[in-house]
């Protein structure tokens, strides 16, 4: 797991969530909520969904946003 610049209780959390996902604690249902949870905090959205809803260009969208690649899909990244 890449911790990128993360607080040491976050690198716990993580650890720990982990832990009990892999321990069977999680259902995948609820893992799907979990997933659903983080996007809506984070207001994700995909370049070509971000650039139609904000008037932007494609372009625009992926040099001068907060992009990530989440399983091989590029996200906007805008819950500021």
């Amino acid at each position: 797991m890449n911790y990128m610049e993360l607080t040491d209780f976050e690198m716990n959390r993580l650890e720990e969530i982990g832990k009990e996902i892999y321990s069977g604690k999680w259902s995948n249902d609820a893992l799907v909520q979990l997933i659903a949870l983080a996007g809506d905090f984070l207001n994700l959205k995909t370049i070509p969904e971000y650039s139609k809803e904000n008037n932007m260009s494609y372009n625009g969208v992926k040099n001068f946003r907060n992009i990530i690649n989440i399983f091989g899909i590029k996200f906007v990244i805008d819950n500021e």
